[in-house]
């Protein structure tokens, strides 16, 4: 049997590589690695959340993932592709695995500011200013009922919107990519936070990385 390794690793290029092994016949697919140490983050996110977040819920759903697409149409499917293509419990692991690679790879411990280049002057141009677009993706992100996502997207044209995702929602299921993407899943903030969303949000701006975002741009 023959399973698929898909790692998504967004490189200084900002694109995204498959690694996988031909030569092998035991692929699957692999737990992203951090390309940062579990405290980095600290203090806008914990060791403890990173290692739960990262080691635990996101290693659930590769996990999952691997067990359901064996011997399904998906068996040997990039990750987009099951995305786009799959719904029920496939796609909610799935979307889990891609949302939580987009998300881990955006931060550095030497993140924070403001974009620039093209992204800066698209936010510009739709919200006004650097801002007033914070403004408005924390306020999706805490007026989201529930578990789920806030993302920036883009469309095939590089116009920017505000997405909110319940669950395990990402853009490309609506034909838009995704360059930005704040998790507000409870366990993603509530050792740190506890019930404090906004709080969390506004933090995150401190260790999101504009060089990856503008890359995804």
């Amino acid at each position: 049997m023959i399973t698929f390794i898909l790692s998504f690793v967004l490189l200084i290029t900002g694109t995204n590589n498959q690694i996988t092994n031909n030569n092998s016949k035991d692929m699957k697919l692999e737990l992203i690695k951090l390309p940062y140490s579990t405290d980095a983050l600290e203090p806008v996110i914990s060791r403890q959340t990173i290692e739960l977040h990262h080691g635990k819920h996101l290693q659930g759903y590769v996990n999952n993932l691997n067990n359901m697409v064996e011997k399904t149409k998906f068996e040997n499917a990039d990750l987009e592709t099951i995305v786009k293509e799959s719904d029920g419990a496939i796609f909610n692991n799935a979307g889990q695995v891609l949302n939580h690679n987009l998300y881990f790879t955006q931060f550095s411990p030497n993140g924070g500011g403001q974009p620039s280049g093209k992204l800066a002057a698209a936010i510009d141009a739709t919200w006004g200013s650097f801002e007033n677009f914070k403004k408005e993706f924390e306020s999706a992100g805490v007026s989201l009922f529930g578990a789920g996502w806030v993302w920036l997207a883009e469309d095939n044209n590089g116009k920017l919107s505000i997405l909110k995702e319940s669950n395990a929602g990402n853009p490309l299921t609506k034909g838009l990519k995704p360059i930005l993407g704040f998790d507000v899943w409870e366990h993603a903030y509530y050792i740190d936070y506890q019930n404090r969303r906004a709080d969390h949000l506004k933090e995150l701006w401190k260790i999101i990385d504009w060089k990856v975002v503008e890359q995804r741009y």
